[in-house]
């Protein structure tokens, strides 16, 4: 996990997300469609999962059925949610956050 501010996207983490992982494939969303992030992917050999914007002048095909996949790790954020020191952001200090971050995903994490 990464921390960053809330009003930052989560797409320009992607790389540093991948950094020394070897996935088979990466599903992600629409957000995550740009060539950057699909080459850093197939540069790892591995195949993207992302759906390509609607503005892309080159649409390209994506597995959809491995795409519904990733309902699975939206379910499991939204269990992080549940606990409310993580949805509201208690924590005045990123180190203790991200500390109940990783006890909470450790104990609501689907196996």
């Amino acid at each position: 996990m990464i921390l960053t501010g809330g009003q930052r996207h989560d797409a320009p983490q992607a790389p540093a997300l991948l950094e020394g992982m070897k996935p088979a494939y990466v599903i992600a969303d629409k957000g995550y469609d740009s060539q950057k992030i699909l080459d850093l992917i197939e540069k790892q050999e591995a195949i993207p999962v992302i759906p390509p914007r609607k503005n892309r002048k080159e649409q390209r095909e994506y597995d959809r059925e491995l795409y519904k996949r990733r309902n699975v790790i939206e379910r499991a954020i939204n269990k992080l949610k549940g606990y409310r020191r993580i949805a509201t952001r208690y924590d005045r200090k990123a180190i203790y956050y991200l500390s109940f971050l990783h006890l909470a995903a450790a104990v609501t994490w689907p196996i």
